[in-house]
């Protein structure tokens, strides 16, 4: 029984408890949204994990990292320690996008390391697989994509990303109209070329029913991939984006008709007056189903500081109804992240998310800033620390650059303006 089908029916499962806590939201709340759709619970019924997490209404923004190899890096030594690193930045999901090395062996390492919700692509494996032993990526039948999704869901996979909207008709879309950046997704990308060059139906969508089958049989939350997400501004919001998005939104009845719990991705890159409408129209098509958003990046010119074009969407995406931001590293367009760039994603989307929850009301979020505030007044250098997004950065700051003083900042000194008017204002409190 899946965690949407045992809701439907009012049973409320360990899961449910266990996030429920988390959240500081009643269980029965939590236990109807679970029915009716607009909260996912990503656990795979054969994996066991330390942190539970859900996303949806409601509930506090989420954050997921990517890792993985590939075929330049394709040592699990360096993803394992992403792995640690997005853990312990604060990560409450990761994907493995590995495209390099034993594919199998490695996603069981990370499953058994990985002690919140693990996602995949399937569609990764698959291309990489049969590339190598049929010599193309077209060359794909439907049967091994059942196969690879089938195998990752034994293994444990929580959740996985499936571009079952790339279809004829999407395609047809996005040729009339024509693109800067044409097709970003590479998942995308290779049902584009494999539906184009076998003049076929995508077989994620035309046996969507057989995947259906498997993810109910384990619970999976699919993930109902972007493939023509935008991957500029001046893409964002065109007919391809949105033909992919009301199909997506069709898909999302038919999973949740099946017991299977579903979530959306969505853009992309979006200039700043798109991301709300972008907002409201997934969720109006989708009937409310958790929102999984790439970013939005806001501008294309960033190479290096795409983490922060990436949380200024991701806020203001968060703010308007997006549920969960997959991380933006600084060497997004440009390489494979490090370990630093990793932290650097995660922290970054952590500090979207929570802005976002604050004006969203969600439990404890107002409250953690106002701590901050009142330990700021009474210059509690530790309470600050401790409060802190990152209190490992936090520290390193102010152990460098303190000036020799325990009351005082090295910014302003002894001309400190909360010290300055505090005999007259009242005592630190």
């Amino acid at each position: 029984m899946t965690q949407l089908e045992a809701a439907r029916k009012g049973k409320i499962t360990p899961e449910m408890e266990l996030v429920a806590q988390d959240e500081q939201i009643n269980v029965d709340v939590l236990v109807r949204r679970v029915a009716e759709g607009t909260v996912c619970i990503p656990k795979n019924v054969n994996r066991d994990f330390a942190s539970m997490r859900a996303v949806g209404l409601g509930l506090r923004t989420k954050v997921n990292a990517n890792i993985g190899t590939s075929a330049a890096y394709p040592d699990i030594k360096d993803e394992l320690i992403k792995l640690k690193v997005a853990i312990d930045a604060g990560a409450d999901a990761v994907m493995d996008l590995s495209t390099g090395g034993d594919l199998t062996g490695i996603r069981k390492v990370i499953l058994d390391k990985c002690p919140v919700p693990l996602g995949t692509v399937p569609i990764y494996e698959a291309a990489v697989n049969i590339a190598n032993e049929r010599g193309a990526i077209t060359k794909i039948t439907g049967d091994d994509l059942l196969d690879v999704v089938d195998r990752q869901a034994k293994q444990g996979v929580d959740f996985m990303t499936l571009h079952c909207g790339i279809t004829r008709e999407s395609i047809k879309r996005l040729r009339d109209q024509g693109r800067v950046t044409d097709v970003v997704s590479r998942g995308g990308a290779f049902l584009v070329k494999w539906i184009l060059a076998n003049d076929k139906e995508n077989p994620l969508y035309e046996r969507y029913d057989d995947l259906l089958s498997i993810a109910r049989q384990y619970d999976i939350t699919l993930s109902l991939g972007d493939g023509f997400r935008p991957g500029c501004g001046a893409d964002a919001t065109d007919r391809a984006q949105i033909q992919e998005l009301i199909i997506l939104g069709e898909l999302v009845k038919r999973a949740r008709a099946a017991g299977v719990q579903t979530m959306v991705e969505g853009p992309g890159h979006v200039p700043l007056d798109q991301i709300a409408a972008n907002m409201q129209i997934q969720k109006r098509l989708c009937e409310g189903a958790p929102f999984y958003v790439l970013g939005p990046l806001v501008t294309d010119i960033a190479p290096g500081y795409d983490h922060i074009t990436s949380a200024i969407g991701g806020a203001i995406a968060a703010m308007n109804g997006a549920d969960f931001l997959c991380y933006v590293t600084p060497s997004e367009h440009m390489g494979l992240p490090t370990a630093q760039d990793v932290k650097d994603g995660v922290i970054a989307s952590r500090i979207a998310g929570h802005a976002a929850d604050i004006i969203k009301g969600i439990p404890g979020a107002r409250e953690w800033d106002l701590k901050m505030s009142k330990a700021r007044k009474a210059r509690d250098w530790n309470k600050q620390i401790e409060l802190a997004i990152d209190p490992v950065r936090a520290r390193e700051l102010r152990d460098q650059r303190s000036g020799g003083s325990e009351d005082v900042c090295s910014m302003c000194g002894e001309l400190c303006a909360m010290k300055v008017v505090e005999e007259y204002l009242g005592k630190k409190s």
